[in-house]
């Protein structure tokens, strides 16, 4: 029998949100709900209790229901609610921090991701002028696409080892060349070979004095 604790419909907080967006988006991935673990794993969590006291937070605020006794015993009441209301603004990435750790979570922001296109799946405050010709200038917001794939030409979020960095993309085989829109600034060569670039998104948008911008 599934429970469903009292529905309040209270706001959930910034982790309870980034959960109900990890939940969301496993279920578009994968078909299915997530483990608890898959839950910890994804929120950098080694406490499992944690997962448990966020779980039955959202469930009491009308969020999910959970089915006692299941591995993915978790059903999302208001699929919408997890990303079409809110968008995780993450700030300055920590070294040895992950970009979307909650460590670098900074704020929420009021925002429909369906403005954008392809739609947005969390906000990234940029740090320097390395895209200043591109219109992207410091502490500017950027609406990012989660994606691990580009095309060359697109401007992307690439994480390269510790640190972040908002550039356009190129590439040809083994060769990838992340350049600035700053004629001040070089541009990064990473020879897949010896050196991992991950990307983390494409930039989709602009948020600029509360008027979004599709790029």
């Amino acid at each position: 029998m599934v429970s469903v604790m009292n529905a309040t419909h209270a706001e959930p907080s910034p982790r309870q949100r980034q959960m109900l967006e990890l939940i969301e988006q496993f279920l578009r991935r994968h078909g299915r709900p997530p483990t608890r673990a898959d839950l910890a794993l994804a929120m950098k969590l080694r406490n499992r209790q944690g997962i448990d006291q966020h779980l039955r937070a959202l469930a009491g605020k009308g969020f999910i229901a959970l089915e006692p006794g299941l591995a993915r015993g978790i059903r999302l009441l208001h699929p919408a609610l997890a990303t079409t209301r809110h968008l995780p603004l993450y700030g300055r990435v920590a070294a040895g921090v992950p970009t979307l750790a909650l460590d670098n979570l900074e704020d929420e922001l009021l925002l429909d991701p369906a403005l954008f296109r392809p739609r947005a799946d969390f906000l990234l405050r940029v740090y320097g002028q390395s895209m200043r010709d591109a219109d992207i200038h410091d502490r500017d917001i950027l609406a990012v696409h989660r994606s691990a794939q580009a095309s060359n030409g697109q401007v992307v979020v690439a994480r390269l080892g510790d640190e972040a960095t908002v550039k356009y993309f190129h590439r040809r085989g083994h060769v990838v060349q992340l350049e600035p829109a700053n004629a001040a600034f070089k541009p990064i060569t990473i020879d897949l070979r010896r050196e991992s670039c991950v990307i983390e998104g494409l930039v989709v948008g602009l948020v600029r004095s509360g008027m979004p911008q599709a790029r």
